[in-house]
């Protein structure tokens, strides 16, 4: 791997701070429609990702506790649901305005850092932005930071483990991971691709894209 990029924790805060101040430009001047309009993930509105957005900036250990049990014990039956059901009570603006409450804030759900906050906004700008035809590129130091969290952590993602064989290398950046046949694209573009996203055709190069998309229309 490339030599990491790393930002001290007030710096990652302040990347943290920075995307949800994007985030919310990007939503303001959207119609109700576009609230409505599915995200990348799968079977989540935009008003649903921007739910789960705020509900990870304030999340107490008694709260996951009993929706863990409401999802009976299944994690991400849990953000799903919580996610939905947050977003159901309230209207637009209001889930506008609190997504600008949480601008500053610096809160880590048990068993996370920082840096997973960071990760979460950048992939989850995305999964808004795409579908509704929005450019946002992700700043390339702090795509890097996030792109290691992924590549080190194991669960949800397991990327280091999905990906071996391949070489996984930016081309806007330093970053790499890995030993095979090399994917390579955009910091933006293989974060998608480690989290589970599948980056729109002609965003990944090298000699491993084809196989790696080869074999994922084989499964």
């Amino acid at each position: 791997m490339a030599a990491k990029t790393t930002l001290t924790t007030d710096q990652t805060w302040a990347a943290v701070a920075a995307e949800r101040a994007g985030l919310v430009e990007l939503l303001r001047p959207l119609p109700e429609s576009a609230w409505d309009h599915a995200s990348l993930c799968e079977g989540w509105r935009v008003r649903d990702v921007v739910a789960h957005v705020i509900l990870s900036a304030d999340s107490s250990l008694g709260s996951i506790l009993i929706n863990l049990i409401r999802a009976r014990g299944d994690f991400n039956r849990l953000v799903r649901d919580t996610a939905i059901r947050h977003a159901g009570d309230r209207t637009t603006t209001q889930l506008l305005d609190e997504l600008y409450d949480t601008i500053t804030a610096r809160v880590t759900p048990i068993g996370t850092t920082p840096a997973d906050r960071l990760m979460d906004l950048l992939v989850h700008g995305q999964d808004i932005a795409i579908p509704l035809g929005i450019p946002r590129e992700m700043p390339v130091p702090v795509a890097q930071v996030a792109l290691d969290r992924v590549w080190n952590g194991g669960f949800p993602f397991h990327a280091r483990r999905k990906f071996t064989g391949y070489h996984l290398r930016a081309t806007d950046g330093d970053w790499s991971a890995g030993t095979g046949p090399a994917i390579e694209g955009s910091v933006t573009t293989l974060l998608l691709l480690i989290t589970g996203r599948h980056p729109a055709s002609g965003r990944l190069s090298g000699p491993g894209a084809a196989e790696w998309i080869a074999a994922r229309t084989r499964s």
